[in-house]
């Protein structure tokens, strides 16, 4: 009996001595490694907010920096502990295969909401057709852009849709120019239309000075003598000014004795005699 505990003494201490400088040098790998992993997570969020970096990117990438350095540590425990780590990094690549495959479609959502958020084609209050929707952006998520139409309907539209189509940003510039085609008859007189439309433009304050407005004749067409107005304004002020002046032209071509032509057709009908 003395044997049998001097002997289970002796490979308790030799148990201790291999497995537990073991244990304890993994446990500090995993205390240390923990400290680092949220100073690397600090680190990179500060250095791309120092950089001007949108913040919902900053946060994005430095979580991802965390989460990885976490994994690069447990790794390193096991690896500590004799954990044959070469079969988990394995599984591990294999699980990231098969979560990636599955989630293809959302992760060509994630990658386009990065380019989205990390280039800028537009910003939230913006007016846009992007993804095919006509509306004012809301929200910039990673997978998904929220829009609201000109009828207040909330839209949903896949970043994907949007960075693989044409952006067309409403909002990007200050200025805008205004373009009303007015069709006058060809029995009217084009110098007194365009001293009219010259008057429209002149009284409202709200067109630019420049570029200067331009009044050309840019069709002869079937049933009028066709002008395009072309003036410049502030963006806010765009579709309020082409309602105003397109308004004005009707009340003052009346005015002038103007006519403004529409379509119209002519029926001849002819009558045959029965000559029988």
């Amino acid at each position: 009996m003395e044997q049998f505990m001097e002997k289970f003494i002796e490979l308790a201490i030799e148990f201790g001595t291999t497995f537990g400088v073991r244990i304890i040098t993994a446990l500090l790998i995993l205390l240390i490694g923990l400290q680092v992993a949220k100073w690397v997570r600090s680190l990179t969020r500060k250095l791309m907010t120092k950089s001007q970096i949108d913040s919902t990117i900053s946060i994005f990438v430095s979580n991802l920096a965390y989460i990885g350095f976490i994994a690069f540590v447990v790794i390193a425990a096991l690896h500590r502990l004799g954990v044959a780590t070469a079969s988990f990094v394995a599984v591990i690549g294999a699980a990231g295969l098969a979560i990636g495959l599955a989630l293809q479609g959302s992760l060509s959502n994630l990658s386009a909401g990065v380019l989205i958020i990390l280039f800028r084609p537009f910003k939230i209050g913006d007016f846009v057709s992007a993804g095919g929707v006509l509306g004012s952006v809301q929200e910039i998520s990673f997978f998904t852009t929220i829009l609201n139409t000109l009828d207040n309907i909330r839209v949903i539209v896949p970043n994907s849709k949007i960075y693989g189509d044409t952006i067309t940003n409403y909002s990007t510039n200050d200025t805008r120019r205004v373009e009303i085609v007015a069709g006058i008859s060809y029995d009217d007189d084009i110098d007194k239309a365009r001293t009219v439309l010259q008057e429209i433009v002149n009284q409202d304050q709200r067109v630019l000075a420049e570029p200067e407005p331009t009044y050309q004749v840019t069709e002869l067409a079937d049933s009028s003598v066709n002008f395009t107005v072309r003036v410049w304004v502030n963006k806010e002020d765009f579709w309020n000014v082409y309602c105003d002046l397109t308004e004005q032209v009707k009340k003052r071509f009346d005015a002038a004795g103007i006519s403004i032509p529409y379509p119209q057709q002519d029926i001849y009908i002819h009558s045959i005699e029965n000559k029988q």
